[in-house]
């Protein structure tokens, strides 16, 4: 009777282990959703770092929000970077009752630094009321904020080479263009006008040095005028004065008469719009570029261009109905035989902080459309 007892007594009580068990298959679960956090926290930060429209200001921002939500107690949890004497922080950030810090660091320097801390007390943990893995995490992360700071002021130092190298080629082309005009092409006019004096002189016998002064006039005049139109296309010499939409008018007129080519231009909305010599000339040579592009390559019978203020951008669309071309192969073999033209209209457009943009097929044409910040313009006084 008493083994009995006994046996019902040790069926009815719980395994000795159970409690254990299932206290440590918690501590898993728990310890996983502290993982999951800090693998969502450094995702969501490379996804912001990832995201050029966002200046790095905005990136340290969103960081700083996205650290505080991974923390333990994430309802009272408040983040800070400082860095440059500038301060990006969440919201709700105001001096924390308990905080830890790491260094931001460059090249070994330290920059800045990232603080995460609580707005009200918390249980004691690892340090202070915070796990030993949010520490490695908030160290992570610093490691991680000084790399994108890095590769920003890096592509900020190419950016201002590239800037730096576009000033220069357009100073040397200034250079040159005036050379041509006031140099080369006024000594072969007056060549030209001295062989044409000639002409009268030469007596009737002399026929034949009549011909061969009359061709040489001409032949002068072909090179006077060759020269002025790779002077105007150096150097467009009324873009200061006329603006982008006047200059750029002319150059579409001179294209459709050189090439026989109708070339429709339409401007809208740059009326009382003064634009930064910088957005205009750039502009102008997206333009320039396409236009001859669209001649040598596309073998077209009409060409569109349009120039329309659309804030906070102005947009330059150049549209023809030629050849086209499968944009996905030929970009990267045009870069890869080293054909600077387009790889020069994306530069230009990015270094004003906008952006091109090719849309192309074979047998449906090509439409180039340039993208740039229409903010710099400011409004031409009455």
């Amino acid at each position: 009777m008493k083994k009995t007892i006994r046996a019902r007594e040790a069926a009815a009580a719980p395994p000795a282990a159970t409690a254990p068990a299932d206290g440590g298959h918690a501590a898993v679960v728990a310890a996983l959703r502290e993982r999951v956090k800090e693998l969502d926290c450094l995702y969501a930060i490379t996804r912001l770092s990832q995201r050029a429209d966002l200046a790095l200001d905005d990136i340290l921002g969103g960081a700083c929000q996205v650290v505080a939500r991974a923390w333990q107690y994430p309802e009272t949890a408040c983040a800070r970077v400082t860095m440059g004497g500038r301060a990006r922080a969440t919201d709700n950030f105001r001096r924390p009752v308990d905080r830890q810090a790491s260094p931001v660091t460059v090249d070994g320097e330290t920059v800045g630094r990232l603080e995460v801390g609580y707005l009200e007390r918390r249980p004691p943990a690892d340090e202070g009321p915070f796990l030993r893995e949010e520490r490695h995490l908030l160290d992570a992360v610093a490691d991680h904020l000084g790399r994108i700071v890095e590769a920003r002021q890096n592509e900020e130092r190419l950016r201002a080479l590239s800037r730096e190298l576009i000033k220069a080629q357009e100073t040397e082309r200034q250079r040159i263009a005036r050379e041509l005009h006031d140099d080369v092409a006024q000594a072969l006019s007056s060549t030209r006008l001295r062989l044409d004096g000639l002409v009268p002189q030469l007596a009737a016998s002399e026929a034949a040095a009549r011909e061969t002064v009359a061709a040489c006039a001409e032949t002068l005049g072909a090179a006077v005028s060759s020269l002025r139109d790779l002077a105007y296309g150096l150097l467009p010499p009324a873009l200061e004065q006329l603006g982008l939409v006047g200059t750029a008018f002319r150059l579409c007129e001179h294209c459709a008469a050189r090439h026989a080519l109708p070339v429709a231009f339409t401007a809208d909305g740059l009326e009382g719009v003064r634009l930064p010599f910088e957005t205009a000339v750039n502009l102008y040579r997206v333009l320039q570029e396409s236009l001859a592009n669209a001649v040598r390559h596309a073998s077209p019978t009409r060409v569109t261009v349009r120039l329309i203020a659309s804030h906070p951008d102005i947009l330059l669309r150049v549209a023809d109905d030629g050849l086209g071309f499968d944009v996905a192969s030929r970009l990267p073999q045009a870069l890869a035989e080293k054909r600077m033209g387009l790889w020069s209209m994306r530069e230009r457009m990015r270094l004003l902080g906008g952006r091109l943009r090719i849309k192309s097929a074979p047998g449906k044409g090509t439409t180039i459309t340039a993208e740039a910040p229409l903010a710099q313009g400011e409004p031409c006084p009455e």
